[in-house]
């Protein structure tokens, strides 16, 4: 009876063991896999949001320039002409760059009208017709405030999810400590405190004989 009270509880032992860790593995590929998530989130903030940031700087800062360029009076038009070219071939090339990020479909959406506005600035300055020019150039760069505060907005939404992810591991993490815990004190239980118990005799009443 009591090798199978003491296997019994050895068994009771495991088994508990066994749910315990269990759920300590789920819980461990749940964390792993918000881990990636996290990760995912923090590298698109910096590739399709911090970088385009930098990109949108970069048309903002061109199209100022060509926008001043072509209200200037005591300019060529000659000298307007090329310095405007120039400066669209150098708003080209970042377009290129701009496309290989991800865009969502609200971002590219405005990107194309800001390309649109790029290739009626192309158009006008074969027609040295700076008016033009300068209201598409003040079109561009409003067509950037508003890429701007979408990057913001995404960039900010991921940020959310990464810092949910965050806490979510960090509950989780504190859950698994205290399953340690608990399972630590039950089979402690199980297989010392009652072991003890077993080998204390009680004193066999004295005899009327």
């Amino acid at each position: 009876m009591k090798d199978h009270k003491k296997y019994s509880n050895k068994t009771k032992a495991a088994f508990i063991l066994l749910i315990v860790m269990l759920i300590i593995l789920l819980g461990n590929f749940n964390t792993l896999r918000n881990s990636k998530n996290v990760n995912d989130n923090i590298n698109a903030i910096y590739n399709d949001r911090l970088v385009v940031a930098h990109y949108i700087f970069q048309y903002s800062k061109q199209l100022h320039f060509i926008k001043s360029e072509a209200e200037k009076l005591d300019l060529s038009d000659n000298i307007k002409k090329n310095e405007i070219i120039h400066t669209l071939d150098i708003i080209h090339d970042i377009d290129d760059l701009y496309a290989k990020t991800v865009l969502t479909n609200n971002e590219k959406r405005h990107f194309d009208a800001f390309l649109g506005s790029c290739k009626e600035i192309n158009k006008q300055v074969e027609n040295k017709n700076w008016n033009k020019i300068a209201y598409s150039s003040a079109q561009a760069l409003k067509t950037l405030e508003s890429l701007s505060q979408i990057q913001i907005k995404e960039g900010k939404a991921k940020l959310a999810n990464a810092n949910a992810m965050y806490s979510k591991n960090n509950s989780l993490g504190q859950l698994q400590i205290a399953l340690l815990i608990i399972l630590g004190g039950i089979t402690f239980y199980l297989l010392i405190v009652k072991k003890i118990k077993r080998k204390i005799k009680i004193p066999e009443p004295p005899s009327m004989n």
